[in-house]
């Protein structure tokens, strides 16, 4: 009598069959490793912003001591011209000029002037929105440039640097770390460099010549002004006299 077939699948094939079916073997160690990857990148993100809180928290009251920008310079010119010099140690015109020329509101907002980035913006962008506050955080903490990551981290930090420190502060700071000529960074250099005297005896034409400089310190002279600049630094000064009559000093003289 012939042997029954047997139609059921037992053997290797079968076996092969059946693991074919199945989920690949590597799926299992990828879902696993997910939400590792996920927790690594929180943790790093965790960090930077714990990073960037002590910065903030340590710059509040120390002085830094170079910054990226001074640090790039000094690499490409062998050496650089920067002197810390305090708030009360600088003519209070310096500070009022500063201010007139780059951010009449500094004493108004919270880090972003939003009515002159939307002033910006309706022009194209040939219009700079940039607070002192935002060129401090950049200064201090970041890189040159035009870079979306470079604006985004910039706008993130600001508010902070605004909760923290003082308007007092950050003008202070701003006054010293800002570029006055190639390789000249700081008020406290930029006075004897342009005309020999110390921060604190700046004449209001002398400060506001060096504040009509700012935008652009490569290309402009303090000490051999331009029509341009002499025509932008009686602008600066009026706007000086206008802040100090008005009140927009108030958060730091």
């Amino acid at each position: 009598m012939a042997k029954p077939v047997n139609t059921s699948k037992s053997g290797p094939a079968a076996r092969r069959g059946h693991k074919g079916a199945a989920k690949p073997a590597s799926a299992a160690p990828r879902a696993r490793l997910a939400p590792r990857i996920a927790r690594a990148l929180l943790w790093a993100g965790l960090g930077l912003v714990g990073l960037a809180g002590a910065a903030i928290l340590l710059f509040s009251t120390v002085n830094p001591p170079i910054t990226p920008y001074m640090m790039s310079e000094r690499a490409r010119l062998g050496e650089i011209a920067h002197d810390w010099v305090p708030m009360e140690e600088i003519a209070p015109v310096m500070a009022r000029a500063a201010v007139a020329a780059e951010d009449a509101n500094f004493c108004l907002h919270w880090g972003l002037d939003l009515d002159a980035i939307r002033t910006a913006m309706e022009q194209g962008g040939n219009r700079g929105a940039s607070t002192i506050s935002q060129q401090v955080v950049k200064n201090v903490y970041l890189w040159q440039g035009r870079s979306w990551l470079r604006k985004a981290l910039e706008a993130a930090m600001t508010p902070p640097v605004e909760a923290v420190w003082t308007k007092r502060r950050i003008l202070e700071t701003y006054l010293n770390v800002a570029e006055f000529d190639e390789g000249v960074f700081g008020v406290g250099r930029a006075a004897p460099h342009y005309f020999g005297v110390a921060a604190a005896d700046l004449s209001d034409v002398q400060a506001a010549r060096l504040a009509a400089i700012l935008p652009d310190p490569k290309g402009r002279s303090a000490a051999n002004p331009s029509d341009f600049v002499r025509r932008r630094a009686a602008q600066v000064l009026d706007g000086a006299a206008t802040i100090r009559r008005d009140g927009r000093d108030d958060c730091f003289e």
